[in-house]
């Protein structure tokens, strides 16, 4: 019986390439989508083969997604992009996240209502959305299809309902003893009481209404008028602070990313009030190391892998806030001269337990982390037969964010506000009104020469810096392809510094391992000072698009973790 059986066992082995790989690149010559659901993929196909262009297509399957996969992103929530524009060889960075509520201020949240820390939920860490600006001031500039015939396939699913793939099905499931009792979640998103099954269909018509006033009226349909009115009028009554000023006063803005050299390519990456630079800082301090030669999955690499990332992130939660309300060393941390500085603090035989910020003013840190693991995002890639490329991120927070649902809009607003730091009033990233909290979404992006290399990101919080780190050199120093670079296992390191002002857990943290790492990789970690955790459901999600100059060709990738899919034509 057991040799009957063997070859099935053994039936998922893959002929070519690494065994750990779930499927093949998909390689097209002209477009291609990546994204986390598969319905958001085809809309974005659809608009490319209608004549659109790479921005058309990811604004259509970014509408797709906040109906489809509504545990990761929303209407209500927030939007960062990089593109590469092939007319003038351009990287460009779109900042679209909101603000907080004008009326709103740091005394009546610490004073009146004796906060050390924003709530998760409710009215209070409600900041105003920024996707739909984003959306418009995407198209306004790069846009090529009329505006309202990108959100054609977005409305006739809200319409006539879509199928919950298993992933969104099993988050949606989870969010409702979180949400479920928040006025209008039930009526928006639940059926019969509970969350829609794997392949059930479910209809969103508020959705619908909303897209209805989007598609033709642009941003001011939803930031003015009556969109803008329910929202704020709902947030009031639930005792918050968002006004239809807000709304009307919000706009995205247009910024210069920031890139630094690693093994022959450019990586960019946006300005803070993102996480994104941390990635350059630990590319910086990895970069001297000879990481091809420590080889994937060893002790060596996890090891240093993890010490680059609490240094990084010591500076994260010293430094990274709203660049436009303060004047941040940007430069300076990205820099070689401070990566050379910072990597004396890589002890290469043993786990670093106390890691401060590289100003000598920092204060000790010395708690654990434990807000930005929670939290699910989409991340997308388009690519177009013009060689355009776009890499855009867009997430409520906490999956479906704050719980304030606004009657018949069809979706919930994001808790973005809950990143905020309430302790220090000093500190970059205090609360003040108007002003933009630190975020945790970035998108990714890598240049080789005058050419784009690389649309691609990893969700999840805290991880998708650490992730980023880790896709770049699976492909860069260990040679896998782009398929391979995704489903690899992951490490993620727990237990930093929060910008919020959570200090950093004083064992060190935790160094968790996606199964696939050695047993004997493991204890060497733990001899080195390393706690050793496996937790479930950290390690992120990931799509990417690679450009071949040489074939003309685009490959593209979407990893295990998540729903989706990489397609092209």
């Amino acid at each position: 019986m057991l040799i009957v059986l063997a070859p099935a066992l053994f039936a998922g082995d893959r002929i070519t390439g690494k065994a750990f790989a779930t499927r093949s690149e998909v390689i097209a010559a002209r477009g291609m989508a990546a994204t986390s659901q598969p319905l958001a993929t085809q809309a974005a196909l659809d608009i490319l083969k209608q004549g659109g262009n790479a921005v058309d297509a990811a604004i259509a399957a970014n509408a797709v997604l906040t109906l489809v996969e509504p545990t990761g992103c929303g209407l209500g929530g927030d939007l960062y992009v990089l593109l590469w524009d092939p007319e003038t060889r351009q990287m460009h960075g779109l900042n679209a996240s909101g603000r907080a509520p004008a009326s709103l201020t740091r005394a009546m949240l610490v004073d009146d209502r004796s906060l050390t820390r924003m709530p998760a939920r409710g009215v209070l860490p409600v900041t105003v959305p920024g996707v739909v600006d984003g959306w418009w001031t995407l198209h306004q500039r790069f846009g090529r299809l009329p505006f309202a015939a990108l959100f054609e396939p977005a409305l006739r699913y809200a319409r006539e309902g879509f199928p919950v793939s298993e992933l969104i099905a099993y988050y949606w499931d989870r969010h409702v003893p979180i949400i479920g009792e928040y006025p209008n979640f039930a009526e928006t998103f639940l059926i019969d009481g509970r969350a829609p099954r794997t392949g059930e269909i479910f209809r969103n018509p508020g959705f619908a209404r909303t897209i209805e006033a989007i598609a033709p009226g642009g941003r001011d349909a939803f930031y003015t008028g009556a969109i803008a009115r329910t929202m704020a009028e709902h947030v009031q009554e639930q005792g918050g602070f968002l006004t239809v000023a807000d709304l009307a006063a919000h706009r995205s803005n247009w910024v210069a990313p920031r890139s630094v050299p690693y093994r022959g390519v450019d990586v960019w990456q946006l300005p803070p009030n993102g996480q994104g630079i941390a990635v350059l800082q630990m590319l910086r301090l990895l970069e001297p190391y000879d990481v091809r030669a420590m080889g994937f999955g060893s002790a060596d690499w996890l090891h240093h892998l993890a010490e680059a990332k609490k240094l990084a992130f010591a500076d994260r939660a010293r430094f990274y806030a709203d660049a436009t309300v303060n004047d941040l060393p940007i430069d300076a941390l990205i820099s070689a001269a401070y990566a050379d500085q910072r990597r004396k603090g890589i002890d290469p035989a043993r786990a670093a337990r106390q890691v401060d910020a590289g100003n000598p003013r920092a204060a000790a840190l010395d708690d654990a982390e434990r807000v930005l693991r929670d939290g699910d995002t989409i991340y997308l890639a388009t690519a177009d037969s013009d060689r355009m490329m776009v890499s855009l991120i867009q997430s409520n927070y906490r999956g479906m964010g704050s719980g304030i649902t606004p009657p018949g809009l069809g979706f919930v607003l994001q808790n973005r506000g809950e990143l905020f730091h309430l302790g220090d009033p000093d500190h970059p990233n205090a609360y003040a009104p108007r002003k933009r909290p630190f975020h945790t979404i970035i998108p990714g992006f890598a240049t080789r020469g005058d050419q784009p290399w690389l649309a691609f990101g990893v969700m999840g919080g805290a991880t998708q810096p650490q992730g980023q780190v880790q896709i770049l050199a699976n492909l860069l120093d260990f040679g896998m392809n782009l398929q391979e670079a995704g489903d690899a296992p992951r490490l993620v390191h727990t237990g930093s510094a929060q910008p919020t002002g959570e200090a950093m857990d004083a064992r060190g943290g935790t160094v968790h391992l996606e199964s696939g790492f050695a047993p004997e990789v493991v204890r060497a970690l733990q001899r080195r000072g390393h706690r050793v955790g496996f937790a479930d459901g950290i390690y992120g999600g990931y799509q990417a698009i690679r450009y071949d100059p040489e074939q003309g060709v685009f490959y593209g990738a979407s990893e295990s973790r998540k729903d989706g899919q990489a397609a092209g034509y």
